[in-house]
């Protein structure tokens, strides 16, 4: 800029009152980079009157010193600089901070460069000589982009976070299950996810996916029960264009979809047999055919999971045994609730501040009486039940506790389960088997740590030292 303030701003930059919404400046802050000290006094000078916050710099040394030490909203500098252009500094600014939106001056003759620069993520170019108006509407609308751009990320994390499932949970028996789903994960091998409704299977085949070096690439989840036989096939692998009546165009499959990511077919055991042929060709030869097309690779990885016992269908004839050993490579078994008594109340806590999130609702607190009820109850709808008994307690409670009259009666009024013997797999820690039987011992005798040393023969200093930190001494069993 040249010249004095007048000339440099052009016919309109006349001084005028900034406007109350312009005083408050909507909390942005402009920095104000050129080798020029009388353009940046003039900018200056503009921008405060608009009610912004102003940081300068005479180089891109300045002012990649202030973009690393405060928060700048819009940076507007000079293309033709000596040393640094304000073409390079735009690529180190984006490297340092990318939601700074960049606003850059130009003289006449640097205009195609200007518009270069706004292909690698310069917001706007002004002319000189500036005119006030015309820069200032430059450096708000830069501003407002950038707040647009920062609200929709946090709007996609906030969703994310909310619609995000994780494994919840801390007892032996997931532990274990968790153990083998991390060590398959960055493998390539088939992975079958066995277990009863409800307990989870989505949820370890996304962990699987998301340790797996195809994290970055699609997770597609198809729900063989849920297409109709007619069209599963079609849904599966594709079609091409008059493969059959209706297919007035081609229409790209789940495993096109998911290539180069993970493919989680949820209850395989619904396929047909057509369709067991065709994916058995997948696993074997790692290629499958559209509808009417040619054959295409399959570059995915496959995670099957089912509620059935698949070797009874395999002895039925329902379910092809070769079918059935290409996708047991690696089996896991996600436990039911009922094996995991001491996952619930994370559970609770867990769900009760999702679902309170969710909405709008403050997190409620849970009373003795009712996380007993949760913790007696059978579940035969496992975790999904839980969850859902959860968000209705959320979203009917009127006070800021969840209490027995918040569950639904067939809850409330459960009587306790009878007690069972307990099972371990063979290699189990001894040190794990006498707590689990202490705990189980104590979940009868409802927390009476005397009766239980009565039932288990051993002194209640034995239960106290094992859960209350009580230091080992002489042990009576009188």
């Amino acid at each position: 800029m040249e010249g004095n303030e007048a000339q440099a701003w052009g016919n309109d930059g006349a001084s005028r009152a900034p406007s109350p919404v312009d005083a408050a400046g909507d909390g942005i802050t402009v920095l104000v980079v050129d080798d020029e000290r009388s353009n940046v006094e003039s900018l200056q000078k503009i921008f405060v009157r608009e009610g912004m916050r102003v940081l300068v710099a005479y180089d891109a040394k300045q002012a990649l010193e202030q973009v690393r030490s405060h928060r700048v909203t819009v940076m507007l500098t000079d293309l033709m600089m000596p040393g640094t252009t304000g073409l390079e500094l735009l690529r180190a600014v984006k490297q340092v901070s990318p939601e700074i939106e960049v606003v850059l001056m130009t003289a006449y003759g640097s205009v195609e460069a200007a518009v270069s620069a706004m292909r690698e993520g310069a917001y706007d170019f002004v002319e000189k000589p500036l005119k006030r108006l015309t820069i200032v509407k430059s450096v708000r609308k830069a501003a407002e982009k950038q707040k647009l751009v920062l609200e929709n990320r946090s709007l996609k994390n906030e969703i994310k976070r909310l619609t995000t499932r994780e494994i919840v949970g801390s007892s032996p028996t997931l532990r274990r299950v968790i153990d083998v789903a991390t060590q398959a994960a960055p493998s390539m091998a088939t992975v079958l996810v066995l277990g009863e409704s409800g307990t989870g299977k989505e949820l370890l085949a996304r962990y699987i996916h998301d340790r797996s070096a195809r994290a970055k690439r699609p997770f597609v989840a198809v729900n063989c029960a849920a297409i109709p036989e007619t069209i599963l096939e079609s849904e599966l692998f594709g079609h091409e264009r008059g493969a059959f009546t209706g297919a007035t165009g081609k229409k790209e499959g789940r495993f096109a979809k998911a290539a180069g990511g993970t493919l989680f077919l949820d209850e395989i055991g619904e396929l047909s047999p057509q369709v067991q042929v065709k994916l058995l060709r997948v696993l074997q030869e790692g290629e499958f055919e559209p509808l009417g097309g040619d054959t295409e690779k399959a570059d995915v990885r496959i995670v099957a999971a089912t509620n059935r016992d698949l070797l009874a269908e395999v002895s039925a004839g329902r379910f092809r045994e070769d079918l059935y050993y290409r996708l047991n490579v690696i089996a896991i078994t996600a436990p039911p609730l009922r094996a995991r008594r001491e996952d619930i109340a994370l559970l609770v806590d867990h769900f009760l501040g999702l679902y309170a999130a969710k909405n709008g609702k403050a997190r409620l607190l849970v009373s003795r009486g009712a996380l007993d009820k949760l913790l007696d109850y059978h579940w035969p709808g496992n975790v999904r039940e839980l969850e859902n008994v959860v968000e209705r307690a959320v979203v009917l409670s009127r006070s800021d506790t969840l209490t027995e009259q918040d569950l639904p009666d067939a809850i409330a009024h459960a009587a306790p389960p009878t007690p069972t013997a307990l099972t371990f797999p063979i290699g189990t820690p001894l040190e794990e088997i006498e707590l689990r039987v202490i705990k189980e011992t104590l979940r009868h005798t409802k927390g009476d740590k005397s009766v239980a040393a009565q039932l288990l023969g051993i002194s209640t200093r034995t239960i106290y030292r094992k859960f209350d930190g009580v230091p080992e001494g002489p042990e009576s069993h009188g």
